[in-house]
């Protein structure tokens, strides 16, 4: 039996629900304008994914890669959110 496809699905289900709050959080704290934070580090995890010889290592470190990548768009997106009242807004930001 192979258990790789196993460990690639869990770890990438983990990796996308670990970056659901910090995304929350980062635009909380933050805002909209901590996007280069997810795209640096997604151009960077994906060019490392290319370079790694452990198969399971490198499609892990290509899921976190391009879930920075997605969080840009869900960083602009909880911006929305937070104007439509359905996440609380960061009293002390402007």
């Amino acid at each position: 039996m192979y258990f790789e496809g196993i460990i690639i699905g869990l770890s990438a289900f983990i990796i996308i629900g670990i970056f659901h709050p910090i995304v929350i959080k980062g635009e909380y704290y933050i805002g909209k304008k901590i996007w280069p934070i997810f795209l640096i580090g997604g151009i960077l995890s994906i060019v490392i994914s290319l370079f790694v010889n452990n198969l399971i290592l490198s499609a892990l470190i290509g899921v976190l890669g391009f879930t920075l990548l997605w969080s840009i768009h869900e960083i602009i997106e909880q911006e929305k959110r937070v104007k439509k009242g359905w996440f609380p807004k960061n009293p002390n930001k402007k």
